[in-house]
């Protein structure tokens, strides 16, 4: 563990920095993007290509008040089945606009809580998709699944669409601070989600699980994590719980008083990073774990980890088209957001074109500063060589920025004639090192704690 006073000094505990999902990251979207833009952007991908599709389902049953995603609640099927009835007219444009012969490398359905959805939408959405566009040999198809949620029939009817990896959100499973964020779920019915994802015959398994969260303790956190050992997670994420009330007006809900302290907050995902390792599970990026037999192991040791709007993926394909509400997509010339209102983007949809309002589109710097943004989230280091000869960073301006992380940051980072690395003492800094290659002005409001 890396010394507590020194990290101290660098400011990583008042520090409020992006999580780098993206280059440039979403606050720096333009309205000036319109749909006409998204569409001339996918009839210029190539025949024959492999693309990555999500599909964002954005209502839960219940809010929990953690949650700084865009979701709506619902009592009823019936909001879902109309948004889903709006996702296959979208789906529909992508056919009428997509090149032939596209392929899926991945196919992903996030949210809220797609499993809400009734079983034969889950069969007729999938089957719409894979018409358009297969799913490539070897590729993926994974759904975001709430045990509390669940049921056989439609875990069935997601198994016969070709569901072959399943992501289970855990957070906690101490039952006080899972009252206090407004999470009920037992132990028993996440296993029992987990059994039988697992006697169905899928053998990816992710599972979601926080630090940070109210009254949490160092006790109370290995309790969590050694429950979720038991479950065996093929990927396990342990990301830090981000307090935004100011953007995420229901975690008003949580006071603020219980949240533990940024100290804390490094002492939490310390335990919880040690027994991970000690379990066996291989470290990936700053914030996943991941079995040595999984692709995303396989791709941290290999060097071709990648990061997108859902985390660390082994998924290499430049190309990530959002469909749904508040959905980004990922091209090379840019990225695109479709309208975040549920309402605003059917209205598009059902007008006959896409929902697109915001977007940027890459200037040249944006390729190589991106690229070194990733390089050390995904693998602590980032190459001079590659940057310069593959991304068309400007020698200069690139060392420029390597000596100032020294200047910055010391023996937190080690600078050699190939590049820039983070050694393990400083990877808690690696967000904050990550904003000295963004060239955009930030609003520390707009972001979580660096820890």
């Amino acid at each position: 563990m890396s010394d507590v006073n020194q990290l101290t000094q660098l400011g990583l505990f008042d520090a409020r920095v992006p999580r780098y999902t993206s280059y440039p990251t979403a606050p720096q979207f333009s309205p000036t993007l319109t749909d006409d833009v998204f569409s001339s952007w996918i009839r210029s991908i190539e025949p024959n290509s492999k693309i990555s599709l999500y599909l964002h389902v954005p209502f839960c049953r219940r809010l929990c008040w953690f949650c700084a995603c865009r979701t709506q609640g619902t009592r009823s099927e019936a909001p879902v089945v109309a948004y889903v009835k709006s996702l296959g007219q979208e789906l529909e444009l992508l056919r009428q606009t997509l090149p032939e012969g596209v392929t899926l490398s991945r196919l992903h359905w996030g949210g809220g809580t797609p499993t809400l959805m009734p079983p034969q939408q889950i069969r007729a959405l999938a089957r719409q998709i894979f018409e358009i566009t297969p799913l490539s040999e070897g590729g993926e198809f994974s759904v975001e699944i709430d045990p509390n949620e669940i049921d056989e029939v439609r875990l069935d009817a997601l198994i016969e669409a070709g569901m072959n990896r399943a992501s289970i959100g855990v957070q906690d499973f101490d039952p006080e601070i899972q009252s206090i964020i407004g999470r009920d779920q037992s132990f028993e019915i996440t296993k029992s989600t987990a059994d039988s994802i697992r006697a169905r015959g899928v053998e990816s398994l992710n599972a979601d699980i926080l630090y940070g969260l109210p009254n949490q303790t160092s006790q109370r956190i290995s309790d969590s994590i050694q429950k979720l050992l038991t479950l065996s997670p093929d990927r396990i994420a342990l990301y830090g719980y981000a307090h935004v009330p100011w953007m995420a007006r229901r975690q008003q809900m949580i006071p603020s008083d219980t949240l533990p302290r940024p100290e804390e907050r490094l002492d939490l995902f310390e335990t919880a990073r040690r027994l991970l390792v000690w379990d066996g599970y291989e470290e990936i990026g700053i914030d996943h774990f991941a079995r040595p037999h999984d692709g995303l192991a396989k791709a941290a040791r290999t060097g071709t980890l990648r990061r997108n709007f859902q985390g660390y993926t082994d998924d290499t394909s430049p190309l990530l088209i959002g469909l749904g509400a508040s959905s980004i997509s990922r091209f090379p010339q840019g990225f695109a957001q479709n309208a975040p209102a549920t309402a605003q983007w059917k209205k598009a949809i059902e007008a006959g074109h896409f929902a697109t309002v915001r977007g940027h589109v890459f200037t040249p710097a944006d390729h190589w500063r991106g690229r070194a943004i990733e390089a050390l989230m995904c693998d602590f280091h980032l190459s001079r060589a590659e940057l310069i000869g593959d991304f068309g960073a400007d020698p200069e301006a690139l060392d420029a920025l390597m000596d100032k992380a020294v200047l910055r940051y010391g023996s937190f980072v080690r600078r050699t004639r190939e590049g820039l690395s983070i050694p393990p003492e400083g990877q808690p800094l690696t967000r904050m090192i990550a904003t000295l290659f963004d060239e955009y002005a930030m609003a520390q409001s707009g972001h979580s704690s660096a820890i």
